[in-house]
């Protein structure tokens, strides 16, 4: 492989120029939407200083033996996507990132290379091609090349030293831009999860709404959100007491673990209230109610169904009570029945005796009745007693 002068230190041919570009992918860094802008404002920029009707930018997956293509503008191939198992070709984008330095090749530099290496080449040979690596430190995150299929002439070893202090200032621009886009683009997921939350979700300053999500203006039946922001978290409580002992509540529990939950009556803009479960996050340990993030939730059906739950766990144990009644009062209920039934059979009817064991057979009877009634509830309801008390209305409007 051939390469002209590498050794010497190649001059730039206009330092004043180059800065300036330096100056313009600067601005576009802070003028640009997107990635994809910034790179069409990268080439545009480096065209007004070397030919770039070839160009492209490479960045380097090393975990991945890869490089991709973001930008790239080519006569002959077209649009460049990817290399994969790039270690397995020749390619002179991975000779300029394994060297960490600008490269020029010839026609014939890149036949020979591709020669001695004895791996497949990438892409159509043109007559000269020159690349730099994109170089943070001592980290290659990439390369940029341009290259001509018409003419051999037209990059010189000066263009070397261009296309690599510009290079490295592209790697560093790249890389913040790149972490200005993943900082968008996790802020635009967090503002959609906040906004699609099915709880309502808060941030307070000093108890002063300051931000709220929709879920927020439907939990409370308020129109908007400016109905919130910038008014006291006590418009969501029934009075200045209960708006008080939450606070005291709050701040008691979140001064040592900065993150507590309560669970309070709330009232909604039209007066009507809910039960509501509020998890608190404090972000200032110094000062826990300076900020916090409220979440609120509306328990209603989880107190009917723990409402339920007991009512039901009462009825189990009326039932229950009631079947053990009804069981120890049948046996001796029917031998009651049985021995009157024979000590009148040696009796006169008419008797006194006939009369009072007849009494006792009918109050026996009645008795069955009333324990046949209470083995049969499936559901009851109770009744004031004398001496402040509640019996279960077994002859009401219980289900039987």
């Amino acid at each position: 492989m051939r390469q002209k002068n590498q050794t010497e230190e190649p001059q730039i041919k206009d330092t004043h120029k180059t800065i300036s570009i330096m100056i313009e992918i600067a601005d576009a860094l802070n003028r640009t939407r997107t990635l994809e802008e910034f790179y069409r404002a990268i080439h545009k920029s480096l065209g007004k200083l070397l030919n770039v009707d070839n160009f492209f930018i490479a960045i380097y997956h090393a975990e991945e033996d890869r490089i991709t293509f973001p930008y790239s503008v080519d006569q002959k191939d077209g649009n460049l996507t990817a290399i994969d198992n790039l270690s397995q070709t020749s390619s002179l984008t991975a000779k300029v990132i394994n060297a960490g330095m600008p490269l020029l090749f010839y026609k014939e530099d890149m036949e020979n290379h591709t020669a001695s290496e004895n791996k497949p080449g990438i892409g159509t040979l043109s007559q000269v091609w020159l690349g730099a690596p994109l170089k943070i430190k001592n980290r290659v995150t990439g390369a940029i090349a341009v290259q001509s299929y018409a003419y051999r002439n037209m990059y010189q070893q000066c263009d070397l030293k261009i296309l690599n202090i510009v290079s490295q200032y592209i790697a560093l621009a790249i890389e913040r831009k790149e972490s200005d886009e993943a900082y968008k683009k996790q802020r635009k997921i967090l503002e959609k999860i906040l906004l699609t939350s099915p709880v309502g979700i808060a941030l307070l300053e000093n108890r002063i709404f300051k931000w709220v999500n929709p879920e927020m203006l439907t939990l409370f039946g308020y129109d908007k959100k400016e109905d919130f922001e910038d008014s006291s978290a006590e418009m969501i409580y029934e009075s200045h007491e209960k708006f008080l002992t939450a606070g005291d509540t709050i701040y008691s529990n979140i001064s040592n673990a900065r993150r507590t939950q309560i669970e309070a009556t709330l009232m909604k803009k039209d007066g009507s209230t809910f039960p509501a479960n509020i998890n608190i996050s404090s972000a200032d340990p110094d000062n826990p109610m300076a900020w916090i993030i409220a979440t609120f939730t509306d328990i209603s059906e989880r107190k009917l169904a723990e409402a339920e739950k007991i009512k039901n766990e009462k009825l189990n144990g009326v039932l229950e009570m009631a079947g053990a009644v009804c069981h120890e009062l049948n046996q001796p209920l029917q031998a009651l029945v049985g021995y009157s039934e024979l000590i009148m059979m040696d009796q006169e009817p008419g008797s006194q005796l006939s009369k009072d064991l007849n009494a006792i057979k009918k109050n026996v009877d009645r008795i069955g009745r009333i324990t046949q009634r209470l083995s049969s509830i499936t559901s009851y309801k109770t009744v004031d007693y004398p001496g402040n008390k509640k019996i279960v209305d077994i002859w009401g409007e219980s289900e039987f």
